[in-house]
């Protein structure tokens, strides 16, 4: 809480525009803030960059323009660069890029809280990343930090990945021979040169698909120089060595990511998406719902170096129950780099770290010197082994007879005409023959017949392998492997990558779900929520979904948003006042509005309101939904009562009596004025109803 409170930035308004709202989380060479566009009026994530990097002018020209690149990148798995800019200060100068904010949390989250995850989930936990990869490949864009703290988790089923391009940006500021990245996750090249590419992403995936698998990262050691070193040096295990029970093809796609040598991993991002989904359609329930018994990876998990660190192995069976299969060795913790650039602390954050080469190089240097030091002894010892074994063969133990000097120079005739023939046929097959080395021509986009003819113009044979592919065209290459302008010889065949078009799911039946669980749906099944629009619906209830487009069962490609139409529940009505109407005609007017009428079943007196009209209904007023009661008391009419008798009484005794009885008085003179005063006569007479006008003749 104290830290939070010494944050300058949290409340301030930076470049005029962006007010901070509070700190998100602090990584390697940014602090991340939730904070309002003022001038759009919505919430974005600000990266604000630490001093040293906001000093460097270099740096802030390279920084521009990889958030310029990143920022033309629009793909629904990628966390979109909304703005870049420099905020000037008296103290200091603030670097910083805006991006789209989603809610949510990490994957990294994700995988402390579940220690490791079941095939299926890990599969399709990628499948989004790796397609997000896959666009930012082609569009010439190269991440450099893939991990699990960069892939988002929004709260509505989006996976996004984030950080494109500042851990470019952020190497080439730096000098010569300094590696930028995460080095649990850091690929062989770029430990050795600092050179990377899309596959040095999809090595990166690898790791991250290793660690979801078992819940624990290949390599570790005590400072990151040695994770580093055991990254350009030694070869990922398959995840099944340490989770006894997954399938092979799982092992054999995590060390195709993870291989040393970069020609043999995918091309890009785009080449594994095919790949992986392949994976996912081809493999079993029983696979993609494998569990082992035992703890995860995680905090408290025994290393897996530990002697006698092993867990029972198991797999869920089809009831649902845990079937033992075996023992195996248990995951260790996480070992990863934190803030630190020369420390590394268990279970500490994996920010993006800034390594020095020098140590590096100096280390893997004597090593490899050290190396070829013993080399360079062995082969000298085995050539003077050589040597003495070629003069003890050429020194006869026991001479027997005199040579034939014509017979030794027709051998060695013969001898130098086979190797002139050898030397021939050697030089042909190399020159010009089956192993000559050709340039492996570039058939990307091209129909197979047509990539076929340019490669036999080569002298080049091919095998094909078909794999889905989201923007490239039925029956087009995709690529090659080795790829375009690689020598081979032509002997050797080339692998052309076919593409079946984009894989097609089928879509799922959410109607009748809840909003969110429509969504969590979709997104399982590898499709994306659509527009949401609400509709009022007396048959569904509030939040739960009326109707899809597509409907369910029709297949679209992967990434699809499916529109999805949610029920506010019954459309509230305005209760129509229907007082004074007579019985048939109100009872219409509320049916008419879908409102059922209730009539009490006694009536009311009322000398204003006829017989049978309306008197009273409640509600009178407000909003009900369809089908809802409105009550309706009707009129009797006014009462029948008795008319007083009031011959002889004077006229203000007369009009007070009948008027108290409920009665109206009309007086009439007799003489035309009133001379005695008195009533003289009176009409009607008898009962009436109340409020009848009552006519007295006064003398």
């Amino acid at each position: 809480m104290q830290e939070r409170l010494k944050d300058t930035l949290v409340g301030s308004v930076v470049d005029g525009r962006y007010r901070v709202q509070s700190r998100l989380a602090r990584g390697g060479m940014s602090t991340v803030y939730l904070a309002t566009d003022q001038r759009l009026d919505r919430d974005v994530a600000l990266k604000v960059l630490y001093p040293h990097l906001a000093d460097d002018d270099g740096f802030l020209e390279r920084f521009e323009r990889e958030a310029k690149s990143a920022a033309r990148l629009s793909h629904p798995h990628v966390v979109g660069v909304l703005d870049q800019g420099m905020d000037y200060g008296p103290d200091h100068n603030t670097a910083y890029l805006v991006m789209e904010y989603v809610p949510g949390r990490t994957l990294r989250e994700l995988l402390r809280e579940k220690g490791r995850l079941t095939p299926r989930l890990a599969l399709a936990m990628m499948d989004p990343v790796i397609e997000g990869l896959g666009a930012a490949h082609e569009a010439g864009l190269v991440h450099r930090d893939v991990k699990p703290e960069n892939v988002l988790l929004s709260d509505n089923g989006r996976i996004k990945i984030a950080d494109f391009g500042l851990a470019r940006a952020v190497s080439t500021s730096t000098n010569t021979g300094t590696l930028v990245g995460t080095v649990a996750y850091l690929s062989p090249e770029l430990v050795t040169s600092g050179v990377a590419d899309a596959r040095s992403d999809i090595y990166s995936a690898g790791i991250m698909l290793f660690e979801l698998l078992t819940g624990r990262q290949p390599y570790t050691g005590d400072v990151p120089i040695q994770v580093a070193f055991q990254h350009a040096n030694s070869t990922v295990p398959p995840p099944s060595s340490l989770i006894g029970g997954l399938a092979a093809d799982i092992d054999e796609l995590v060390q195709w990511c993870t291989s040393l040598d970069p020609e043999s991993r995918p091309i890009d991002g785009n080449a594994l998406l095919g790949e992986l989904r392949h994976i996912r359609t081809t493999l079993t329930d029983e696979q993609l719902d494998f569990v082992p018994i035992g703890p995860a990876g995680g905090p408290g998990a025994a290393p897996s170096g530990a002697p006698g660190a092993t867990g029972v192995i198991g797999r869920l069976d089809s009831g649902g129950r845990t079937e033992v299969i075996g023992t195996g060795p248990r995951p260790t913790e996480v070992i990863s780099a934190a803030g630190n650039p020369t420390t590394v602390f268990r279970n500490a954050r994996n920010d993006t770290t800034v390594l020095g080469a020098t140590p590096m190089a100096g280390s893997v240097e004597k090593r490899q010197l050290s190396a070829k030091a013993r080399d360079k002894d062995a082969r000298k010892e085995f050539k003077s082994y050589q040597k003495q074994q070629a003069r003890a063969a050429q020194r006869p133990e026991k001479s027997l007879h005199g040579g034939n000097a014509g017979r030794q120079n027709a051998i060695w005739i013969t001898l130098l005409i086979l190797l002139g023939l050898l030397a021939a046929g050697a030089g042909w097959f190399f020159g010009v023959g089956p192993g000559a080395l050709v340039s492996v021509p570039d058939v990307t986009s091209r129909p197979v017949a047509a990539a076929q003819a340019l490669l036999t113009q080569q002298g080049l044979s091919s095998t094909e392998e078909s794999i889905h592919h989201e923007s490239v065209e039925e029956g087009l290459v995709i690529g090659s492997e080795p790829a375009a302008s690689s020598d081979i010889r032509r002997y050797e065949r080339v692998r052309l990558f076919v593409s079946l078009g984009p894989e097609l799911f089928g879509v799922p039946n959410t109607v009748g779900q809840t909003e969110a669980a429509a969504a969590g749906s979709l997104v399982e099944q590898g499709l994306a929520v659509g527009d949401i629009t609400r509709e009022f619906s007396d048959s569904v209830a509030n939040g739960q979904v009326i109707n899809q487009d597509p409907a369910a069962g029709q297949e679209v490609p992967r990434g699809t948003g499916v529109t999805l139409v949610v029920s506010q529940g019954p459309e509230p009505i305005d209760v129509p006042s229907v007082l004074g109407l007579p019985r048939d005609e109100a009872v219409a007017a509320l049916e008419a509005t879908g409102l059922v009428p209730e009539i009490a079943a006694v009536g009311e007196n009322d000398a204003d309101v006829p017989v049978d009209a309306v008197l009273t209904q409640i509600p009178s007023d407000g909003q009900l939904t369809r089908g809802e009661t409105v009550s309706l008391t009707l009129s009797l009419g006014p009462r029948i009562i008795a008319v007083p008798d009031v011959f002889s009484d004077t006229e203000a005794d007369a009009v007070a009596k009948l008027e108290a009885a409920g009665f109206a008085v009309e007086v009439n003179y007799a003489f035309g004025q009133s001379l005695l005063g008195l009533v003289a006569g009176q009409s009607p007479t008898g009962e009436q109803p109340e409020g009848t006008t009552i006519t007295i003749t006064v003398t």
